[in-house]
């Protein structure tokens, strides 16, 4: 007769704590290996370019459960030790060192790793990234000390290392290779919105700039501009790191392509979080997205899926961001290539607003700022998959629970 069942978690961060969590709140009993990159417990990620990077939270807040939690849930972790490979015949991964481990069940949660710049000087020491939470810590030391750093990347990492940086008083240029922060996922119209916002807190801008070169004292840009820095922070992207999930043959296609049930092309072998390029339902199609949101609501899909329940994530694609007195909230998906049309409800310049990207008049995704509590109605709109009146949707005054389609 078989003995208990094991299911090992390849990763250490939210989504693989996230899945324990579910495993054993589901009835599971039996082996649960997690095996984590990072000597450090599993911990979230958005207080790293956030609160935790200026100083403002607390260490402990940013782990998913304590160590005593895994104890007690009978976890078995295995911190600072690599998933390096995977048999799927055989049912048996590969550990750092060489020690085999079988399994019947398997969730790659490995997660993205940042993109490096490849021009010269971009592997320099004092070129920083930020992934880890030593990252993160590396960083904020690194603010405390010197007098200004130019980021290159103007996308949401960069941006919350250039507010942080601002609050550490420090001089920040950041260089872009479009024309505005944020174009690819707001547009020119919204992203203007960032723009100022920065530029009213000291922050400089040089857009349609492309870095060659990291020098002793900056960055050179192909124009011959030298941009005077300290330090430099790249901020250039994520790549979902897919190597374990390639190696085993499974099917990678911009990240490991999973079902709705997050089962990828093995049976026995599931993924979440930014790795997982996972057939949407509602959106029929597959999306990948590297946000929070993924990695913590993910898991519970894969975990029961584990279990052999049934079970499909239709969490619609959510992200928010804070960046000095700006809040916001991002729901739903622009599918690449698609061009909407954006409809502002409330005050652009003011920052109090909420945006909406629409196609054939059906809301594709909206982002409220600093307007609260509206997720679950942009939520309901963009599940609707009806056209919405345009008139009463830019009209602040009309409720909008009241556009919903009957």
């Amino acid at each position: 007769m078989p003995g208990p069942a094991t299911f090992v978690i390849a990763g250490g961060g939210l989504a693989a704590a996230k899945a324990a969590e579910t495993l054993r709140g589901e009835g599971f009993d039996g082996r649960l290996v997690l095996v984590g990159r990072e000597t450090h417990l599993p911990y979230e990620r958005p207080p790293l370019s956030k609160d935790y990077l200026q100083g403002a939270g607390e260490r402990d807040k940013i782990f998913v459960h304590d160590r005593s939690w895994y104890a007690e849930h009978d976890v078995e972790l295995r911190l600072g030790v690599e998933v390096t490979g995977i048999d799927p015949a055989a049912h048996r991964v590969t550990l750092t060192g060489g020690e085999q481990l079988g399994y019947d069940k398997l969730l790659l949660a490995t997660g993205s790793e940042p993109r490096r710049l490849t021009i010269p000087g971009g592997d320099r020491p004092d070129v920083l990234y930020l992934r880890t939470v030593d990252d993160s810590e590396h960083l904020r030391a690194t603010l405390a000390r010197v007098g200004r750093i130019a980021i290159i990347g103007a996308g949401w990492i960069g941006l919350e290392v250039a507010a942080a940086a601002r609050a550490a008083g420090v001089e920040v240029t950041v260089i872009e290779t479009a024309s505005a922060p944020l174009l690819r996922v707001l547009g020119p119209y919204v992203a203007q919105v960032f723009t100022a916002l920065h530029r009213e807190h000291g922050v400089e801008f040089v857009f349609d700039a492309h870095p060659t070169e990291i020098t002793d004292s900056g960055v050179l840009l192909g124009d011959g501009t030298r941009i005077e820095a300290d330090v430099v922070v790249a901020g250039v992207g994520a790549a979902p790191d897919t190597s374990l999930a390639r190696a085993a043959g499974l099917t990678v296609d911009d990240g490991v392509q999973v079902g709705a049930d997050l089962r990828t092309s093995d049976p026995d072998i599931f993924a979440a979080g930014d790795i997982a390029n996972a057939y949407h339902p509602l959106l029929e199609r597959h999306v990948r997205v590297e946000h929070w949101a993924n990695a913590l609501n993910q898991p519970a899909t894969a975990a029961r899926a584990m279990l052999g329940r049934a079970d499909a994530y239709e969490n619609l694609p959510y992200f928010y961001t804070d960046q000095y007195d700006l809040g916001m909230e991002y729901v739903g998906h622009i599918p690449p290539g698609e061009s909407p049309d954006v409809v502002i409800r409330g005050d652009l310049d003011a920052r109090e607003f909420i945006a909406f990207w629409l196609a054939e008049d059906k809301v594709l995704a909206a982002m409220n700022v600093n307007i609260w509590d509206v997720t679950d109605h942009t939520q309901a709109l963009i599940r609707s998959r009806k056209p919405v009146d345009r008139a009463g949707l830019a009209d602040p005054d009309v409720p909008l629970d009241r556009l919903l389609p009957s």
